[in-house]
């Protein structure tokens, strides 16, 4: 029976604890789905002993895979022997086991007849034939079988893949992809029923050929990694590191899959293992789970295996200056011809990986997927890449790199009876890739985006090169940021800075943007075409597009202090009596620029029209402090939202410390503040950045009201939805309170007791101390007496103050100079 729309999933199960199965299970109750997680039963002790084990593992793994440690609480454990009936309750069922048909078809029968009469069976395999599983299945269940393939992990990975079985019904197939694109968060591929489907088809065979032209043009496995990693638009992991992670022996499997299944693959010399991997695996050298593998730590030092001798030695080769200058040559066709054109053993080695891929996927296409978006979009969310095969071959000239590769292709004995197919050359073809769609071999046209309605709330989908870029129509636009709409009654804001980062440019166009909204608008969001949301106060004021251009007021104190300080304008200025006057000029520009920052959250909160931030990735020190004064922020599960002015030896001063002290006295419910304020004190004096939404939340970065959205391309919409829930409800500003009861200068003490015993212990430094105490002295409302009474702009005022005070320091100056030359904190 076809499952009814729209499919619901009240509970989940999966099938199987190992790393993917539990790492399933924890993004299902990440997402708020109730999961049971089966596994078999331990031989000895609580039956559940193996399943729970898993569970308590998932606490300890780094990235954690679940939002909060708490989360881990909602998996309900059970195995096979005495559980069973528990699938009954499920909608979906996830089958996640060991990559062997003959251990799937015993537990198919096993379950099958526990699995209710509307509930989706799917199979979480990497790469084995979903029809040949279907077969294991009774008849009246195959119509609700399907593959439905994550990645590692699966709370970060974007991908998961949707195979059909041969009579897998329609509509089980769309009822699940809305229900893994909104609830889950996954940007769903629908794959052929083919080995390895699409991502590990082509991303692992964008692999082998790595180490087949390295064992050609004899470039070490370090090498190898500086050169097929961020310098192309991959992850840093790249090759060899990517397969340590992985680990060795499931790369194998998924090599041997291919070697097993596609004997007739022109690319058929690629599957065979080399000799030092067989090896490493007879040794139990899999890569990272094994401390072991191409690569090792041996004490600080990482050594790489020399294959040729079988040992290691130290890691420390780079990429060849001359291919790193082509490689960041900013125009892909002219890149690509360099490459191209370049006799240098390492050039070569990269135009060969690129030439098999591109050829590969070509020539392939039509056997794997329904399109080259799915192809491009596959390997993107599964591996990492910033643009795909296809995308990377059109950006370069379509048929300049066609002609480059048939003549390769042409030379080469044994891929001469391999040509490009017919379509790559058809006149006037210039990529895969339009506004209409997507080149579909079967069709022979370009093949739009999915009708299917979950795909209505993605306003501005993940976009491929040749899809023109249109986000609404400009209400106004500076040099910082772009106010504009989507021709409804709703202004949205967004940063044009790199990064994000926020100055005094910036700041100003947010009051511009609230000025219009009040004017014109029904409210105002604040939102990004991309993350991160912002990484916080502009020190270096980079415009848009990174050019440059004069510093930040902080930027350019510290530079006149650090570069200044024994010049000779300096000292002239000294013995004329004139140096305070200098510095307290620059002293002046500062404390105005914070003015500012204050002026426009406290305008964001008591606009008289509704704010929404609409958060994803990184929200750091100043974006932090925007969302905080926002009436209400969306953010996706993946924002990691902070107050990291400690970090660089400050303080939030732009209206963060006020936030927290307020939401201690909220929390505190009329009684002693001290209690909920240490919590908030922590969070700001350690530099705490949550690592989800949800730990956001726990924090008290997030309030209760906020929403947490699992698919950040559905994140505009929902903030949308949000804002007209407040207007529709008469909005109405807070009132500004002006009787605050504060902790005083006992809290103050108390905390200062506290930090002395972390200072005696070596855990922070005196400088630390120094910020701890001032952050403590603002959010406990200062050298008064507990319970006093005070307003917003006490707090404001005190922020200010104590900020000044802090950038006057010189180990401040340091530690901020430190991070603009580092990009890392410094501890001093």
């Amino acid at each position: 029976m076809p499952v009814p729309s729209p499919f619901i999933v009240r509970k989940a199960a999966v099938l199987g604890a190992g790393v993917m199965g539990a790492q399933i299970a924890a993004h299902l109750v990440n997402a708020n789905v109730a999961a049971v997680l089966f596994e078999l039963p331990a031989k000895e002790g609580d039956p559940n002993g193996n399943v729970q084990k898993a569970v308590d593992n998932l606490r300890k793994l780094e990235p954690s895979p679940l939002a909060t440690a708490g989360r881990a609480a909602f998996i309900q454990v059970a195995n096979y022997e005495q559980n069973l009936e528990v699938l009954k309750e499920c909608d979906l069922v996830i089958e996640a086991i060991s990559e062997r048909m003959d251990w799937k078809s015993d537990l198919y029968n096993k379950v099958a007849p526990y699995i209710g009469d509307q509930a989706i069976f799917a199979t979480n395999t990497s790469g084995l034939s979903i029809r040949k599983l279907s077969e294991f299945l009774p008849q009246e269940m195959r119509e609700r079988f399907c593959g439905v393939h994550f990645f590692n992990p699966p709370r970060y990975m974007h991908l998961v893949e949707l195979i059909a079985a041969p009579q897998t019904d329609a509509s089980i197939l769309d009822g699940l992809e809305s229900f893994l694109v909104t609830a889950l968060g996954k940007g769903v591929v629908r794959a052929k029923d083919t080995p390895n489907f699409i991502a590990n088809r082509v991303g692992v065979f964008s692999m082998l050929a790595t180490i087949h032209h390295a064992e050609q043009f004899g470039i070490s496995f370090d090498v190898v990694d500086a050169l097929t990693g961020t310098l192309i638009g991959r992850p840093r992991s790249a090759t060899f590191r990517t397969a340590d992670v992985v680990g060795l022996d499931t790369f194998a499997h998924v090599v041997n899959t291919m070697k097993e299944t596609l004997p007739d693959d022109p690319w058929y010399r690629y599957y065979e293992l080399p000799a030092w991997l067989n090896t490493l695996i007879e040794q139990g050298a899999l890569g990272q789970k094994t401390r072991r593998g191409v690569y090792q730590k041996v004490g600080q030092d990482i050594h790489v295996l020399d294959p040729a001798s079988g040992q290691y030695r130290p890691s420390a080769a780079k990429a060849d200056d001359a291919v790193v200058e082509i490689m960041k040559t900013p125009v892909p066709a002219e890149r690509l011809r360099q490459l191209h054109a370049s006799s240098h053993p390492q050039a070569r080695f990269l135009w060969s990986v690129f030439r098999d891929s591109f050829h590969y996927c070509a020539v392939h296409l039509a056997d794997i997927a329904s399109n080259a978006r799915d192809l491009d979009c596959a390997i993107r969310w599964g591996f990492g890449w910033n643009q795909g095969p296809f995308e990377i071959w059109q950006a370069a000239g379509w048929q300049r790199l066609a002609g480059w590769i048939a003549e390769d292709v042409a030379a080469d004995r044994a891929m001469a009876k391999v040509p490009l197919p017919h379509w790559v050359s058809e006149p006037g073809r210039s990529g895969v890739h339009s506004d209409e769609g997507s080149y579909a071999p079967a069709s022979g046209t370009d093949q739009p985006r999915s009708k299917l309605p979950v795909y209505r709330r993605q306003a501005f989908p993940d976009r491929l090169i040749g899809e023109t870029a249109r986000y609404g129509d400009t209400i106004f636009e500076t040099d910082a940021v772009r106010c504009w709409h989507t021709r409804d009654d709703i202004a949205i804001v967004s940063f044009k800075s790199r990064m994000h980062t926020i100055g005094d440019d910036v700041l100003d166009g947010v009051l511009q943007a609230l000025d219009e909204a009040e004017r014109s608008y029904l409210g105002l969001i604040i939102w990004q075409t991309e993350p991160p949301f912002s990484v916080g106060a502009n020190l270096k004021k980079t415009p848009a597009g990174g050019a440059r251009s004069r510093p930040s007021a902080l930027g350019r104190f510290v530079r006149l202090v650090k570069r200044e300080a024994g010049s000779m304008v300096l000292k002239a200025a000294r013995q004329l009596g004139v140096a305070d006057q200098l510095m307290a000029g620059r002293l002046a520009e500062v404390e105005r620029l914070v003015e500012q920052f204050q002026a426009t959250t406290q305008g964001l909160k008591y606009s008289m029209i509704p704010t929404v931030a609409a958060v994803d990735g990184l929200a750091l020190g100043g974006g932090c402090e925007v969302i905080m004064h926002c009436d209400r922020a969306v953010a996706t599960l993946e924002s990691y939202i902070g107050l990291v002015e400690a970090g660089v030896g400050l303080l939030p001063a732009g209206g963060g410390c006020k936030e927290l002290a307020l939401r201690a006295v909220a929390d505190a419910k009329g009684g002693d503040i001290s209690p909920f304020l240490q919590k908030y004190f922590k969070a700001a004096a350690m530099a705490e950045v949550s690592r989800s939404a949800e730990q956001a939340r726990e924090i008290g970065y997030l309030q209760p009201t906020d929403r947490i959205v699992m698919n950040r391309f559905e994140l505009l919409e929902i903030a949308k939805a949000e804002l007209r829930a407040l207007a529709a409800g008469g909005y109405r500003p807070p009132l500004r309170p002006v009787a605050i009861p504060v902790a005083g200068r006992s809290a103050i003490a108390t905390i200062k007791a506290f930090m002395a015993n972390l200072l005696e212990g070596g855990q922070i430094s005196e400088h630390d101390f120094l910020i701890g105490s001032k952050i403590a002295t603002v959010m406990c409302g200062g050298d008064v007496e507990a319970g006093s009474m005070v307003d917003e702009q006490w707090f404001l005022e005190l922020e200010r103050r104590h900020f000044m005070e802090l950038i006057a320091t010189e180990k401040t100056q340091a530690r901020i100079e430190h991070t603009l030359k580092t990009g890392k904190p410094l501890r001093n």
